[in-house]
């Protein structure tokens, strides 16, 4: 009897000191949150995948008919596929910087394009005017512009921490590669905030590569002053391509570049958790594509929609890379990859439409914010699944941090943590509504409603989503109560933002359908 319960004991003591063995090993994590495995050797990784100017219907998956983009596809298809999937603006840097922080970007005044120059003196301003003339832009009369010296200071404010330096603190590697788009004073750089690794560049645009190579087709907007810009500056100053803040001299494509080094940090850090962060800034302007993908597409006549897709068929082999390397790798089961786009599609390029969403860029129309969203997680999410509840940009910071199971309690996040709504484990809805606002522009989705508000020129309109995907018919003449109810949402919103911390400089005028509309950019 005395035996036996010698070796009971000693049985018992054993388990117990197995327990607390591997509750002290460094190399395994209990994730509380019951979303992944019960038991990993490491926290998974994240790769966040961002296309520039990419509408929803640019891509395969979705029904674009135009190229093939069986990579990108592959995220989805390996996954889940958003269709109600939404940026927090329809302008590039206020989005990035909502994505970046889970946070609606008005609360930390990052509203509008975080400017370098503003025309201050009347000069500068006669000239601004001189080079919109005969366009769809005027130039916003901003009393209070900021001096240069001033404005140079603008970009994303340390009061808010980014999703890099919250996994960098909780032992993530980070890096991004490509396009940064939130500042260039020093405390806005990207390794400053957060990422140990930077390539790429800080402006809104580059050039993809030398204009003078042959291997390069080119195609210029002669009609616009915008990118008559970009192909005098693409190559200079913040559009330089710079290593950890040094500037470099980068002979290949821009897009592949931007993979490959996306590709070596993945090899680097394969057996350690990482966070990978890749803004490609295709298929924004200047449009230049490698010939050889140009020559694929001579069933389009349109030389500048020929450019256009050769470019996304460039950016799908692009994220291939990236994909590949981590099948090769084996971290594709412990690794949450998202796939996205910043805004809409650039439908004034005259390359492209996002039809059946009406308008696009810098219109908070369906067409401007409806982007494509997709996310993939091998072995932990479903695959092939199309969800068509509203979902936020902001999600990704809060859905990665439950993934690496760190607590966001005290971050005061706007966006939700999404797996439990894919895996099926919540039947609710993760936003009961969304909001916009860009100066004098708001909208608010909820539901299937959809109300856009230009307080500016006094016009308001309601839609009805889920009958009129197009937003063609304006229906606030017999709905009444929702539309107040809307503008009541909104004015709630609005009263927890703060005003911007710089002005916008232009208004961008469209007419569609015979409406005339106004945007601040």
């Amino acid at each position: 009897m005395k035996r036996s319960f010698k070796i009971i004991s000693a049985l018992l003591v054993g388990i117990l000191l197995l327990s607390i063995y591997q509750c002290k090993n460094p190399g395994e994590l209990v994730h509380s949150s019951g979303i992944g495995n019960a038991k990993q050797e490491r926290p998974p990784n994240i790769v966040v995948i961002l296309a520039d100017d990419l509408g929803k219907y640019d891509l395969s998956l979705y029904g674009g008919l135009n190229v093939a983009t069986p990579h990108i596809d592959s995220i989805g298809m390996n996954g889940v596929t958003f269709d109600y999937g939404y940026s927090t603006a329809p302008i590039c840097a206020p989005s990035r910087a909502g994505l970046l922080t889970g946070k609606y970007q008005q609360r930390f005044g990052f509203e509008f394009l975080p400017h370098r120059n503003y025309p201050n003196s009347g000069l500068e301003k006669l000239f601004l005017r001189w080079m919109t003339r005969k366009t769809k832009w005027s130039i916003q009369q901003n009393a209070n512009a900021p001096k240069n010296k001033l404005s140079r200071q603008n970009g994303l404010t340390t009061k808010v921490r980014t999703l890099a330096e919250v996994l960098k603190a909780n032992g993530y590697k980070t890096g991004i590669f490509g396009k940064w788009h939130l500042g260039t004073a020093d405390s806005s750089k990207p390794n400053n905030r957060g990422f140990d690794e930077q390539y790429g560049f800080y402006e809104a645009f580059a050039l993809y590569a030398d204009k003078r190579d042959k291997d390069i087709v080119n195609y210029k907007h002669i009609d616009d002053f915008k990118d008559r810009w970009m192909w005098r500056k693409g190559g200079k100053g913040e559009s330089r391509i710079r290593l950890n803040d040094s500037i470099i001299d980068e002979k290949e494509y821009l897009t592949f570049a931007i993979a490959k080094r996306a590709v070596h940090f993945i090899d680097s850090n394969a057996n350690r958790p990482f966070f990978l962060y890749v803004p490609f800034n295709a298929p924004h302007e200047p449009f230049q594509a490698p010939r050889s993908y140009y020559n694929k597409l001579s069933n389009i006549k349109d030389e500048n929609k020929r450019i256009y897709y050769a470019m996304i068929m460039a950016l799908d082999d692009a994220v291939g890379m990236i994909m590949n390397e981590l099948r090769q790798q084996g971290l594709e089961e412990n690794t949450l990859v998202v796939f996205t786009s910043d805004n809409g599609a650039a439908t004034y390029t005259n390359a492209v439409t996002n039809y059946p969403l009406k308008g696009g860029k810098f219109m908070n129309f369906e067409g401007g914010i409806n982007i494509p969203y997709m996310m993939q997680w091998k072995g932990t999410l479903p695959r092939k699944k199309t969800m068509d509840m509203m979902v936020s940009q902001l999600d990704i910071f809060a859905t990665a941090c439950r993934v690496a199971d760190i607590k966001t309690d005290t971050l005061g996040l706007d966006g939700v943590n999404l797996i439990p709504y894919i895996k099926g484990l919540r039947v609710d809805k993760p936003h009961r509504e969304l909001f916009w606002r860009s100066g004098y522009n708001y909208a608010a989705h909820w539901n299937n409603w959809k109300v856009i508000i230009d307080d500016e020129h006094q016009t308001i309109e309601l839609y009805n989503l889920a009958k009129d995907r197009g937003e063609h018919d304006d229906v606030k003449e017999n709905h009444a109560v929702i539309l107040q109810q809307l503008r009541k949402d909104i004015q709630n919103w609005d009263k927890g933002l703060m005003a911007p911390s710089w002005p916008w400089i232009l208004n961008y005028k469209v007419v569609i359908d015979g409406e005339t509309y106004y945007f601040a950019v």
